[in-house]
């Protein structure tokens, strides 16, 4: 097609019907009903593939009635997902609530880990059901699940069972966006991650932008994972890229939590300040961060 053939608008199939006919264009499918002008995409333009922060927006304060009451998109997903942590986080603290009372006995900690131990695939069942919460939920602290799984199962074994989580729970998460779009994920997380994300996007070393964000500690790791699916990634690269930049993070948790458990106090509490001194820099400087890897890699 020329560029003059290209340049003429859609009105219908008889381009030269006079003005004064009075007949309405045809019909002629998608060409008829888009909008006219140079920046006009058709109605049925592809958020996943675009996603413009702008459109997000309009999208996630949609407007539906439930039960008679107009409520936002965005406030519709908000509540589902308050009411899902709760009930998630009710059915847990059920689960977990004998061995808390376990620590305030002698050796309740001990007996604790014990206990939970003893309970075979039901205290691995718990522990995943952790993982899946925290990653799902987004603002339950990761640390402390590996903590956990290190206490429970040593650093190899803690670490192993804390990435099947991961894998799991991010699938998920990435099924969840597909199905639900980028309004869910705008009533989940700050958009101004959303528009760094899609600035990412657009360089050739994406890949490696988000391999590093995951692997730096202190990041939000857990809002990359819902924004992430809606660029172009397909699910088993983002499963491998996303939980290979955990791996570091989740084996140094759970080898100073199983120091603790073991008698080696003073190395875990190195290991622990170490972390935690890292983790703080790049909480105070997560956009300083961002703003360098879009520097250095987002060409």
């Amino acid at each position: 097609m020329s560029n003059s053939e290209q340049q003429k608008p859609v009105t219908g199939e008889n381009q030269d019907a006079p003005a004064s006919s009075g007949a309405a264009p045809a019909n002629s499918g998608e060409g008829t009903t888009a909008p006219q002008g140079a920046g006009a995409k058709p109605a049925n333009h592809s958020l996943r593939n675009a996603h413009p922060v702008e459109k997000v927006k309009e999208k996630a304060h949609g407007t539906s009635v439930v039960h008679g009451h107009q409520m936002s998109t965005a406030d519709i997903f908000k509540l589902c997902g308050l009411v899902a942590f709760f009930v998630l986080m009710g059915v847990i603290v059920w689960l977990v609530w004998p061995y808390i009372g376990m620590l305030f006995e002698p050796d309740g900690l001990e007996k604790a880990l014990d206990e939970v131990r003893g309970n075979g695939f039901v205290g691995v069942l718990m522990l995943l059901g952790l993982q899946f919460l925290q990653i799902v939920v987004a603002f339950i602290p990761g640390e402390a699940v590996q903590v956990a799984a290190g206490a429970l199962y040593g650093p190899w074994l803690g670490a192993l069972l804390v990435l099947v989580g991961c894998v799991f729970s991010s699938a998920f998460v990435f099924m969840l966006v597909s199905k639900l779009g980028a309004p869910f994920v705008h009533a989940m997380v700050p958009a101004k991650y959303i528009d760094k994300l899609s600035a990412f996007e657009q360089s050739s070393k994406f890949d490696t932008i988000v391999f590093i964000l995951f692997l730096i500690p202190g990041m939000p790791k857990d809002v990359f994972t819902y924004i992430v699916p809606l660029t172009k990634m397909p699910l088993g690269k983002f499963l491998v890229i996303t939980n290979v930049g955990r791996i570091p993070g989740v084996i140094l948790s759970t080898y100073a939590a199983s120091g603790l458990v073991n008698g080696q106090i003073i190395e875990s509490i190195v290991i622990f300040a170490i972390a935690a001194a890292v983790a703080i820099l790049a909480i105070v400087f997560s956009e300083k961060i961002m703003n360098r890897l879009g520097d250095k890699l987002g060409k």
